[in-house]
């Protein structure tokens, strides 16, 4: 028997190619997007966004790996991986950055990563 946690990360949503969304989009699970989304989307997991994937808005998630396009902002609390097909214009927030030749990643970028204090609580740094 599964418990909520585990439930909570073998949730994946698609929207497929030839979906167009408009509006906010929330959810606890990954998302794969093939189709285009005019809003903000916030998720607690992996966001795959397809060759043929498009934002215009606002993505909030851990992770996101992007071979398609995005004009707007990213917030990142890990990383974020462009394939070559990649085209990314707006704002970046993130901790970690993974670029393949090819990419278009025209942004105004900020680092940060998490750094523990001696008190054992943890903070967040921007580090360029």
């Amino acid at each position: 028997m599964k418990n909520k946690q585990q439930e909570q990360f073998s949730i994946q949503n698609i929207i497929a190619k030839g979906t167009k969304i408009v509006g906010d989009f929330y959810s606890e699970g990954d998302l794969r997007i093939d189709g285009i989304i005019e809003g903000n989307i916030e998720t607690t997991g992996k966001v795959v966004i397809g060759k043929d994937g498009e934002i215009i808005g606002k993505l909030k998630c851990s992770n996101a790996h992007f071979e398609g396009k995005l004009n707007g902002t990213l917030e990142l609390t890990e990383t974020l991986t462009l394939k070559s097909t990649a085209h990314i214009e707006g704002d970046v927030v993130t901790q970690k950055l993974a670029v393949e030749p090819g990419a278009t990643f025209n942004v105004t970028c900020v680092m940060k990563t998490t750094v523990k204090d001696l008190n054992g609580g943890s903070k967040t740094q921007k580090t360029a």
